[in-house]
């Protein structure tokens, strides 16, 4: 190249587009076992208000397990998201916050009058405020133990109750201040309060991301899927009261241990919170 065909040195460079930055997209299948979740809350309620409690306390427990898939199936398919964690505390606080609350009241507690109200509303807003405290502790919580009752046991331990009773014959809810209504009352407040409580619960985690387990295991899962089959209501509903007290029982246990009943690390250079961060 010649003189006369280069150039000028003092000649500005075209400027370079800038890249668009890539769209991100949203990952169907966990999402949409999130949304599943999510109608199964909304049917319970609709169910509810149309007497038939029966209906409404399946999809209950139906949204658990669909709530117990979606993220291992977002982590399986490596399709976690930010935007997925978030749509799946919406779902949990619709389907094991407001559902459970108002199908309990719907079912016995309005005929308390306004102090129907309170264990409604304290289950409620335990769900909102155990919802929030679990997203912003994510990170600095022991992964074997949920900090207080998880929603969705707290939701199949009320909502146990109610298909227990209405199993036993009383369709269509229950009338009056009954020993009945009272039971529900107490239930209810017990599980909104147990949810914002610092009492560890297993959470099975550790069990679940293992690849391989002991025969032993899959032999015992055989046999209490066999028992729940006997009579599904009032089965799930001893299972689920046993998990409701076993925090406080663990809790206990520790305190006489002289151990650490917090299952929340504030320090990564404490022997006793090893394992506490991820």
């Amino acid at each position: 190249m010649n003189d006369a065909t280069k150039p000028p040195d003092d000649e500005p460079l075209a400027p370079i587009a800038p890249m668009r930055p890539r769209r991100k997209g949203l990952y169907m299948l966990p999402n949409a076992i999130t949304l599943a979740a999510l109608f199964s809350g909304f049917y319970a309620v609709v169910m509810a208000i149309n007497g038939r409690f029966e209906v409404s306390c399946i999809a209950i427990f139906v949204a658990a397990v669909l709530d117990s898939l979606d993220g291992r199936v977002a982590r399986m398919t490596h399709s976690q998201s930010a935007f997925g964690e978030q749509m799946d505390s919406l779902s949990d606080m619709v389907s094991f916050g407001a559902a459970p609350a108002l199908i309990v009241y719907i079912w016995a507690l309005k005929d308390l009058g306004k102090a129907g109200w309170i264990p409604a509303f304290v289950y409620i807003a335990g769900a909102a405020l155990r919802l929030a405290r679990f997203n912003v502790n994510i990170g600095v919580v022991d992964k074997r133990f949920f900090q207080g009752l998880p929603s969705p046991a707290a939701a199949a331990l009320v909502i146990g109750l109610v298909w227990v009773v209405d199993d036993a014959g009383y369709k269509g809810g229950v009338s009056g201040i009954t020993p009945v209504a009272v039971t529900a009352f107490i239930v209810t407040l017990y599980a909104g309060l147990t949810m914002v409580t610092n009492a560890p619960f297993y959470s099975f985690k550790v069990v679940g991301a293992r690849r391989t387990v002991p025969f032993a295991v899959i032999v015992a899962i055989a046999l209490v899927i066999a028992i729940i089959s006997l009579d599904p209501p009032k089965v799930l509903f001893a299972i689920f009261c046993v998990y409701g007290l076993s925090g406080y029982v663990v809790y206990g246990w520790r305190r006489m241990k002289g151990k650490p009943t917090s299952v929340i690390a504030t320090s990564t250079d404490d022997p006793d919170e090893q394992g506490l961060h991820r």
